[in-house]
């Protein structure tokens, strides 16, 4: 019975149902600092109910199996997310960013981003806005790849790291709370981030869905872009070759752009490799004692 359960249960879902739990106890330890626990309890208990579902009624084709296999992890990791805009301060109020700006300038003696303004030229940052957003395209594409192709085990394997990362690296952001030099350091700027075309329009979007969230550190941008590249190689190498310019911009833009201090980035390559090392290390442990209990 037991090494049934172990192998129907899909390393992702049984990690999204691990966070949430985790989430809302979370939730009903601090539920005096928190304006309103009820509903984010109501919005944890909601999606855990709905992953359930999702795995008792999963079928093995058909439209049902997208929105198990990618529509409903996605949605989980972006709703999470925008609850975090209601605990991370909640809980934690002292934000680190004093410390961060101090690690930048002890390791590069100036400002990155205000160094960052010899380069500044609007065609640059409509590129480097529109590479920065790619973020919330990569794991999509990868998965939706992965997910044609019907390689089950590829996208299962890339499905656990991918959350696996993104919900390390909101655990960062309740221990380690931070706004970013867009807030911090925006006195010290003498030029706006200005495009011809989309880099407004862009970030305009970006404020409007992701608030403030306090979200600096690590870089979840990098983490998560840097563990879809090593997917993307592992399982799908055309699409690593497409996927490598775009991260290398992607990178840059996190401090062109003034949403990360370097220190971020830093913190988002380290996110990268736990996130990887621990993946792994998982996988390894759940092939071997599916081996030995069979």
């Amino acid at each position: 019975m037991i090494r049934k359960m172990f192998t129907r249960i899909r390393p992702a879902d049984s990690l999204n149902l691990l966070f949430l739990l985790c989430l809302a106890a979370t939730v009903l330890f601090f539920r005096q600092k928190i304006s309103d626990p009820g509903r984010l309890i109501a919005l944890y208990s909601v999606l855990f109910v709905a992953q359930l579902a999702l795995m008792k009624i999963r079928a093995s084709d058909g439209p049902l199996r997208w929105v198990y296999d990618l529509i409903f992890p996605t949605l989980s990791i972006l709703i999470i997310f925008d609850s975090l805009g209601d605990l991370v301060h909640s809980i934690n109020p002292r934000d680190i960013d004093p410390v961060l700006i101090r690690l930048d300038y002890m390791i590069f003696g100036f400002y990155p981003t205000v160094m960052a303004e010899r380069f500044v030229n609007p065609v640059l940052t409509d590129v480097l806005q529109l590479a920065y957003s790619s973020y919330y395209f990569l794991p999509v594409a990868l998965g939706a790849v992965l997910e044609a192709r019907r390689e089950e085990a590829a996208f299962d394997h890339s499905l656990f790291l991918i959350m696996l990362c993104f919900y390390l690296s909101y655990i960062g952001y309740m221990f380690l709370p931070a706004l970013g030099p867009r807030y911090t350091m925006n006195h010290l700027q003498g030029i706006d981030l200005q495009g011809y075309l989309v880099a407004g329009p862009i970030q305009e979007i970006l404020n409007r869905l992701e608030g403030i969230k306090r979200d600096a550190f690590p870089s979840g941008h990098t983490g998560v872009a840097l563990t879809v590249l090593y997917l993307a190689r592992m399982h799908a190498r055309r699409l690593f070759r497409f996927f490598l310019p775009f991260v290398a911009a992607l990178i840059v833009s996190t401090v062109y752009c003034r949403y990360h201090y370097v220190v971020d980035v830093l913190g988002g390559v380290l996110l990268a490799l736990i996130t990887i090392f621990l993946g792994e290390a998982y996988y390894a442990y759940r092939a071997k004692r599916i081996d030995i209990n069979r």
